[in-house]
Order: C-alpha cells, then sequence, then structure tokens
C-alpha cells in the first residue's frame, strides 16, 4: 500500500537484508523485494519460554502461570488459582530465564524486579488478605521512584520478600503448590504451599532478531543485534545505513525504548544527509 510516499506492507516478515553496492535489498516471505539506503531494524523480543525450567512446574501444574498470565488476570480483576477460586496465597519468583547459565542467558533482563513488585501491589489491592511473597536473588529497581515503590509494598501492602531461589515446584492432591526453597539470608531450608506460584519471565532475542541479525552479520550476544557500542554510537551497526533500536539489541524498557527509537530517528537523518 502507498500512501503519501510511504509503502507498507503487513502481514509478512522479511527473511533477508543484504548490502547491494550502493543501497540494501530486503526480502520478504512472499519473495516481494525493496530497497532502501537506510534500514532500521526494530525487531524486538519475545519473553523466556518458562516450560525449559521444567522443575518449576509451568505448563505442567495450572497453579503455575507466567507473569503476563498475572498482568491479564489483574487488568480483568479476575486474579483465580487452579480451581477457580480466589487465592489466599501467592507467590513470585524472580529472574526465571535471566541470569541462568542453566537456560543459557546470564544478563538481567531488567524489567522482572520492578514488575514483581508492582504486581505484588496490585494484588494485594484486589486481594487484600491475600497472603503474598516475593522471591529474588537480589533486587534490581531501576529507575526514579521504583525503590520508593519496594519500600510502599512492605510497609502499606505487607508484602513478604524473601532472599533465595525455588528449586521445586509439585502439585498437591487439592491442586495447589508445594515449594522447595532456601532462604539464602538464614541459611535455611524451605517448605511452604502456594495457591498460585507466578514465574517473573525474562527477556529473550526474538526469531526475527535472529535472523536477521545472521543475515546482516550483526548477530551479537545471546543472539541480540550487535552495536557499535552500547555506549556510543548505539543505534549503528558499524555496517553503512544499517541502524538498529530498541530490545533488539538488550532487554529495554517501553520507556529506553521509545528514547532509543527517537535516537535511532536522528542518526538516520544525519547518515542521509551525507549521501550524494
Amino acid at each position: 500500500m502507498l500512501t503519501d510516499g510511504i509503502t507498507t506492507a503487513f502481514g509478512v516478515d522479511i527473511n533477508d537484508v543484504k548490502w547491494h553496492r550502493t543501497e540494501w535489498k530486503l526480502t520478504d516471505s512472499k519473495g516481494q523485494t525493496y530497497v532502501s539506503d537506510a534500514v532500521l531494524l526494530t525487531t524486538g523480543y519475545q519473553v523466556f519460554d518458562a516450560r525449559r525450567k521444567e522443575e518449576l512446574g509451568y505448563g505442567i501444574y495450572k497453579g503455575v502461570i507466567t507473569s503476563l498470565d498475572m498482568e491479564r488476570m489483574i487488568k480483568h480483576e479476575k486474579i483465580l488459582n487452579a480451581n477457580g477460586d480466589v487465592p489466599k496465597r501467592v507467590t513470585f519468583l524472580q529472574c526465571v530465564g535471566s541470569r541462568d547459565e542453566k537456560s543459557g542467558n546470564n544478563y538481567c533482563s531488567k524489567l522482572c524486579c520492578v514488575t514483581a513488585v508492582k504486581q505484588a501491589i496490585e494484588v494485594k489491592k484486589q486481594l487484600p488478605k491475600c497472603e503474598v511473597s516475593v522471591f529474588y536473588m537480589d533486587l534490581r529497581m531501576w529507575g526514579q521512584g521504583f525503590e520508593e515503590m519496594y519500600r510502599t509494598a512492605q510497609e502499606k501492602y505487607d508484602v513478604s520478600f524473601v532472599r533465595g531461589r525455588i528449586s521445586e515446584a509439585a502439585a498437591t492432591f487439592d491442586s495447589r503448590i508445594q515449594l522447595k526453597s532456601e532462604d539464602t539470608l538464614m541459611g535455611v531450608p524451605l517448605k511452604m504451599t502456594t495457591d498460585l506460584l507466578v514465574l517473573m519471565v525474562g527477556m529473550e532475542a526474538s526469531p526475527g532478531t535472529n535472523t536477521l541479525g545472521k543475515s546482516c552479520g550483526i548477530s551479537g550476544e545471546y543472539g541480540f543485534i550487535r552495536t557499535i557500542s552500547p555506549h556510543l554510537y548505539d543505534n549503528e551497526t558499524g555496517k553503512p545505513g544499517l541502524f538498529a533500536a530498541g530490545s533488539c539489541k538488550r532487554p529495554m524498557t517501553v520507556w529506553d525504548t521509545i528514547n532509543d527509537a527517537r535516537s535511532a530517528a536522528f542518526a538516520i537523518i544525519d547518515y542521509l544527509n551525507t549521501l550524494p
């Protein structure tokens, strides 16, 4: 579709991006080709598939859900356990698929800590009598106001924070979830039962990011797009006219992504102004 000089293509994937003489040639999943002086990669991320952590029971037990599932429950104000009842206890587990050598992702996904605290508060707002716990490795509250939100969760909403990892989750006869863990501050093993176990899943490079990163020769660590430097020239890939923005480079917040997109737009304008 062509509108005011802008070509848009819907329902297709870009499968290949190649430098051809003095411009970029893009090929989509229908075989259509496009040429451009500059290309901006914004292929984003995907959430970690929690089924890869079999010991936590996601996809096996209905009482184990992800942070995305909980977000939907909060949105619709319908937080229910596996039996369709209002839960008396909800437990959050941080760093599922992040900072984890077994999963192959050693990096921090940046969003999970803040999201867990926010969701814990929302659960308490909707279910004031519910016991809410958050298991964490260490809390990384990025950004202004987030540390205060963490304190509010404890002081106003009585959310419990436990420094430790959950090693195993199993279903009980009444569809609750039994957890084996360790309080690493106290150095003691823990066993507890919860109605809902919420896995805070991290961010990974999307399939599109992986595909185009390899196609363009700029695939970096963990499948994200590699730029010249995350500190300087972060939108530039080192290839003429090829730029990247957003969470195709690494985990980012929405605000980070918006600012990065603005930066990329200016970088592309500067580049186009250098062309004859």
